[in-house]
């Protein structure tokens, strides 16, 4: 598993948190906004592609903390997969469409856990590719979405950072800023500061 020696906190408090993030990123979010300003249909994939965009800047925010944090983010991405199981019983999806759809979904998490990642830390082109790929399963002609979704996107990351990692670790307590706020500050990546020859 590549943990060896005792994490921090107790696996099991450890664990919890992870729960109760996850519990986050799912209950606190308002899909049907979501839904409405990216003109997602309401379906199971659509709440999957909102809930994966969440669970990954989570994840983004919770590597930071060391061996507990990313020993945390295999029990976040272990109850999403747990909770999209029994949403897809609860519909009544049969188990062999259930499964085929299941391994989907996993190739689809990881490919925009990959672009999002490389989306971080570039710039917002790389960002907004990345989201109308993954999360808008590249149905989108309106900019103006794709750049209230890089904005979301930084400023969630930005919000999460500032939050306390040792009160992530104990409580997993995420709050998510609102899709759209009204007087918001743009939160965008700033630039790459420019050196000259001296490296000054």
């Amino acid at each position: 598993m590549g943990f060896t020696g005792p994490l921090k906190y107790n696996k099991w408090k450890i664990k919890i948190a992870a729960l109760r993030m996850y519990t986050c990123c799912v209950e606190r979010i308002d899909y049907d906004e979501f839904f409405e300003k990216c003109s997602l249909p309401d379906t199971l994939n659509s709440w999957f592609l909102v809930t994966q965009l969440h669970v990954w800047m989570c994840l983004v925010r919770m590597k930071q903390e060391g061996r507990a944090g990313k020993y945390m983010c295999r029990y976040i991405v272990h109850s999403m997969w747990e909770d999209v199981e029994q949403r897809g019983k609860v519909m009544g999806i049969d188990s062999v469409t259930l499964k085929n759809s299941m391994r989907s979904m996993t190739e689809i998490f990881y490919a925009a856990i990959f672009g999002y990642d490389e989306g971080i830390i570039s710039d917002d082109r790389i960002l907004a590719a990345a989201l109308w790929r993954n999360l808008l399963n590249k149905q989108c002609d309106d900019p103006r979405k794709l750049e209230l979704l890089v904005e979301y996107v930084r400023k969630q990351v930005q919000f999460l950072d500032t939050l306390d990692g040792e009160d992530l670790l104990l409580t997993g307590e995420v709050v998510w800023r609102p899709l759209v706020e009204k007087d918001a500050q743009s939160i965008l990546k700033p630039s790459t500061p420019t050196y000259n020859d001296e490296g000054l």
